[in-house]
């Protein structure tokens, strides 16, 4: 069945938090392993931002389900058993027309600490031009944008950033 929302009183950990206790890096004597004070100016070590992570392959279903086939691996890397499979997550988003904003309100509803960075916000109407699009894109607009409105309120952060 579907999955129930995490309660309100549950914590959002950050992915370098997770991943300090998941994936250690060896100490190199150096003080730049993952228990290591962050230098002053607060850039973090090349060390301790590179992490090699085995994630556990999910197959697509279908040509439309690459975001959702992501989140599940990312889930599963993380230890999350929380879904059985692609479908869960397809039930979960209510459409086969899944946009990036879609999957960052799954990542969400996990409670999976995540940055969205975007050069749009909204649904670009120039996709119009892509088959996959054109018969739904204007139901798309409407409810992308609609998402990207709420997602402040929703507890997501968006940061636009320009393609340079």
């Amino acid at each position: 069945g579907l999955l129930a929302p995490p309660a309100v009183d549950d914590v959002m950990w950050p992915l370098c938090f997770i991943s300090d206790r998941l994936f250690k890096v060896p100490e190199d004597g150096g003080g730049d392993g993952p228990g290591a004070p962050l230098p002053p100016d607060g850039r973090i070590p090349l060390a301790r931002r590179s992490y090699f992570i085995d994630v556990p392959h999910v197959q697509q279903a279908f040509t439309w389900d690459c975001g959702l086939a992501c989140v599940l691996m990312v889930l599963r890397t993380l230890g999350l058993d929380c879904c059985h499979g692609i479908a869960e997550l397809e039930k979960l988003c209510r459409t086969t027309s899944v946009w990036t904003v879609d999957l960052a309100y799954l990542l969400h509803k996990f409670s999976v600490n995540f940055s969205f960075f975007t050069v749009t916000i909204g649904a670009n109407p120039q996709y119009s031009a892509e088959t996959f699009y054109r018969e739904q894109l204007q139901e798309d607009i409407d409810r992308v944008d609609e998402l990207f409105g709420k997602a402040l309120d929703a507890g997501i952060s968006i940061q636009i950033h320009q393609c340079v």
